[in-house]
């Protein structure tokens, strides 16, 4: 009898065993391991229950850390439980209030990643974009008072965490264009511009893509002022704010897209009548006569343009036109050995003499055979409206891609 009761017992254990194992999971995933999943993580666990309490209780209490000591037990023990996007979420304001604003980007971050449904993702993408424009302004973090790294680096990473995990969301646009801003910062120009490109390019419709347009070219006119050797900067600088005007025309800063295309344009003048003063010098009077006539061409009426006119004038009357015309071997066609006609090629009247650094080349022969018409018969690239005036780029809060520089080409 005694036997037979153990038996009964035996059987009456192993259903219960069954029972309480067939309530857990086993997960399948494609090309993977079949995965356990206890039932504690697929609803609310006892455990992280009295974990959840416990770190409310000592927020209440003032104990900040050891909240935040809980919090991050459910996150890191049951990061499948109902209460986990809360403690996240709990975790992330208390590091923020502690001014530990990385890890609270962190993980905000996590929440943006993990817990896409929760009822404070929104939320999260905007204490991101917060903890990110304080880095911006020069927020930096220190160890026994000495800085551990860039406050601009930190920006970019948070910035492009948010770009990264939320690329439709509110806050994409702004933050591609803030990480344009903390490269400008650093004077890395080409990372400054390649983000700037990025906004123009995935958000045109966004007001910031008028902002990354005109900082674009703002880079390149810096870097033309600056006196670069790189001869792109200027055909860059002026093709961005053309491609500005063009797309935003109506653009607060659009009077001031057409005084830099001034400004560059009387660059390019000056630069002009310096190479031509220095050929004059040399007495290669065609090469001179071609840049008096640039001069005269980009800034018809200016000093610089009326000391041109007056000096080419001078140059026929003392030499002549047909000096002036590039010098050619052969007038006619002639014929190599084999037989085939060969049009005559124009030869260099001799030895150029250097040029400074700085010094456009030459054009070739072919393509100066009639000097350039004067500025006034060329029509008016220019159609934008005119607007008001507005500040430079450096008193904006806030600077902000269409032309894009050429690829070889560097402000730098």
């Amino acid at each position: 009898m005694k036997s037979a009761w153990r038996i009964l017992f035996a059987v009456v254990i192993g259903v219960v065993s069954l029972t309480v194992t067939s309530m857990a999971s086993v997960i399948f995933k494609p090309s993977a391991k079949a995965k356990f999943v206890p039932p504690s993580e697929e609803i609310t666990n006892a455990n992280a229950q009295q974990l959840f309490e416990k770190g409310q209780k000592a927020e209440e209490a003032g104990n900040l850390r050891g909240a935040i000591k809980a919090y991050s037990s459910i996150i890191r023990r049951y990061p499948k439980d109902a209460l986990a996007p809360g403690a996240a979420y709990k975790r992330a304001q208390l590091l923020e209030q502690t001014h530990d604003f990385l890890k609270a980007a962190d993980t905000y971050r996590l929440i943006v990643e993990k817990y896409p449904k929760f009822e404070h993702f929104d939320d999260a993408i905007e204490a991101q974009f917060r903890i990110g424009e304080m880095y911006l302004g020069g927020k930096k973090q220190k160890l026994l008072g000495i800085p551990l790294l860039s406050a601009l680096d930190h920006a970019v990473d948070v910035f492009a965490a948010i770009v990264r995990t939320a690329p439709y969301g509110k806050y994409t646009a702004r933050a591609q264009f803030d990480i344009g801003l903390a490269r400008e910062k650093q004077g890395n120009d080409d990372a400054a511009i390649q983000a700037y490109e990025a906004v123009v390019d995935k958000f045109p419709n966004d007001p910031i893509a008028a902002e990354a347009q005109y900082q674009i070219g703002y880079i390149w006119l810096e870097a033309a002022r600056t006196g670069t050797k790189d001869a792109a900067a200027t055909k860059n600088a002026q093709r961005a704010f053309e491609d500005f005007l063009y797309r935003h025309g109506n653009s607060e800063k659009a009077a001031q897209a057409r005084e830099d295309l001034r400004i560059l344009e009387h660059k390019q003048t000056t630069n002009s009548f310096e190479v031509a003063k220095f050929y004059d010098k040399q007495k290669n009077y065609r090469a001179a006569v071609i840049y008096y006539n640039e001069v005269i061409r980009q800034q018809p009426g200016s000093p610089e343009g009326d000391h041109a006119k007056k000096r080419v004038d001078e140059i026929r009357a003392k030499i002549g036109d047909a000096a002036l015309q590039p010098a050619l071997i052969a007038t006619g066609p002639t014929k190599s050995k084999h037989g085939s006609t060969a049009s005559a090629k124009a030869q260099p009247e001799g030895p150029m003499p250097n040029l400074p650094p700085d010094a456009a080349p030459l054009p070739p022969p072919d393509a100066d055979v009639s000097l350039p018409p004067p500025a006034s018969l060329l029509p008016d690239t220019t159609t934008a409206p005119a607007v008001d005036a507005s500040p430079r780029p450096g008193e904006s809060a806030a600077p902000e891609p269409a032309a894009s520089p050429e690829p070889s080409a560097s402000p730098h």
